[in-house]
């Protein structure tokens, strides 16, 4: 069981300036288009983009909420597990796996594809290089910092005052904005949204999601670069 949130609305709203106005504007924009030029190559920026905003979210997170209270990284979920959840892990990615392939098909019907400037870039660019880049940013990074971050602070935010459900639910739906102008994946990011949550309120550590979050970006990746 987690225990009540120790943050006011005055670090959730600083973070969520963060994250919903500074970095979409200076990082996710400027930043980006800057990058993008440099390197012609959506994939590079893209994977730079993600480590820089790793970083800022992290930073953020430290200064603004971990920092000023004297607490540590185990306050936004980095804890061990118990060994008895690795059936449920398996179990939530298959199922989570299935949900998003039935998401991606009826998104179809709406004339909205699977591709991206990431997947396509990926495709046109394939070598070993892109696909180790791809998979340290899909798979390894963004899992990381998004799971300390929209599980481990914001999904227990929300849930300290306004219950499991629309705990989930509110922080998923952040989770889903953020990843607008990917309209193809917002349904199935939503739906991943409340998975990790769920596995952060059953375990009260954020690695579950992590993995989960993971192997579902590796698994998804491979399709993408081989199918």
């Amino acid at each position: 069981m987690l225990k009540t949130s120790p943050w006011g609305k005055k670090e959730l709203l600083q973070l969520l300036f963060l994250v919903l106005v500074l970095v979409p504007i200076f990082i996710e924009y400027l930043l980006m288009n800057y990058l993008t030029d440099l390197f012609q190559n959506d994939l590079y920026s893209g994977t730079l983009i993600g480590f820089i905003m790793s970083i800022i979210f992290m930073t953020g997170l430290y200064v603004l909420a971990l920092r000023p209270k004297r607490l540590g990284w185990t306050e936004v979920g980095l804890n061990r597990f118990s060994r008895s959840y690795w059936g449920p892990i398996v179990g939530w990615t298959i199922l989570l796996l299935i949900a998003s392939v039935l998401l991606v098909i009826l998104m179809s019907f709406f004339g909205i594809g699977v591709e991206n400037s990431k997947t396509e870039s990926v495709q046109t660019h394939l070598s070993p290089l892109a696909f180790l880049i791809a998979f340290v940013s899909a798979c390894i990074i963004s899992p990381v910092y998004e799971e300390i971050f929209y599980r481990g602070f914001l999904y227990r935010w929300f849930r300290g005052r306004y219950g499991i459900a629309l705990g989930m639910a509110a922080s998923s739906l952040i989770f889903m904005l953020v990843h607008i102008p990917n309209y193809n994946v917002l349904p199935a990011t939503f739906v991943s949204g409340l998975v990790f949550s769920w596995t952060y309120e059953k375990t009260g550590s954020v690695v579950p999601g992590m993995i989960i979050h993971g192997t579902f970006n590796a698994i998804a990746l491979f399709l993408t670069a081989f199918a």
